[in-house]
């Protein structure tokens, strides 16, 4: 079972880096241009720049490039595609976290409103599903219903447990 845990975590180390690294970055251009949708709200707000989209992202392929280094037999494919992938996970991540903004967006959630369930695995849902789709092979290997469900498990306590410390080291305004 242990196993099984460490390679669930170890499959979503890239996805879960972008979204914490891209706040570093405090781009000034929002990804949406601060431009609105048709119903009068913003299409993400100001919170998603494209340094952080950028940064983040790349933080993410970083740290998922050195996991290749210290795990090659992962079931990985040539080093090429293996950054691919990884840099897919990433990327996925991030876009998954604005899809879900606006649609937070569409609900006249403001930012930074506490969107249970959602805010917790906004991030997997489009790291793994960008990457089911561009990777599919790789994905169903490594993606078993197991690590899938782990993943599903693990990360809204993970992200809870991050948020409640940076929020103890006053990084974050609230703890969820």
């Amino acid at each position: 079972m242990l196993e099984i845990v460490v390679t669930a975590l170890w499959l979503v180390i890239p996805s879960y880096v972008p979204n914490s690294t891209a706040v570093l970055f405090q781009g000034k251009t929002p990804i949406d241009f601060k431009y609105n949708f048709i119903d009068g709200n913003r299409l993400l707000g100001d919170g998603k720049t494209i340094k952080g989209f950028i940064g983040g992202g790349f933080c993410g392929t970083i740290v998922g490039t050195t996991q290749i280094f210290l795990a090659p037999t992962l079931n990985l494919p040539t080093f090429n595609e293996s950054i691919f992938i990884v840099a897919t996970l990433a990327f996925g991540a991030l876009i998954g976290d604005m899809f879900f903004s606006f649609i937070k967006r569409r609900l006249n959630k403001k930012r930074g409103a506490p969107f249970p369930g959602v805010d917790q695995l906004d991030f997997l849902i489009g790291s793994l599903a960008i990457t089911w789709i561009l990777h599919p092979t790789w994905f169903t290997t490594n993606f078993t219903p197991q690590i899938l469900l782990l993943a599903f498990i693990l990360t809204p306590i993970i992200h809870l447990t991050v948020n409640r410390i940076a929020y103890k080291l006053e990084l974050k305004d609230e703890p969820w």
